[in-house]
């Protein structure tokens, strides 16, 4: 689960860093860059939720 959150707050760091070079330089690239990274956050956080779902239904069960 650390792994998760880690991998969450560098998706974080990532897209901040990118819109603010976006914001700065204007090349497109890097707007760009900040979509992939929010849909791949995205999807890193329905894995996360899911996991922490799955824990609690199985959990009680073992």
């Amino acid at each position: 689960m650390l792994i998760f959150r880690l991998i969450g707050l560098l998706l974080g760091l990532g897209i901040c860093a990118s819109l603010c070079a976006y914001i700065f330089t204007h090349q497109r690239k890097y707007l760009t860059l900040a979509g992939r990274l929010f849909r791949f956050a995205v999807y890193a956080a329905l894995i996360f939720f899911a996991l922490l779902i799955g824990e609690r239904l199985f959990v009680p069960v073992i």
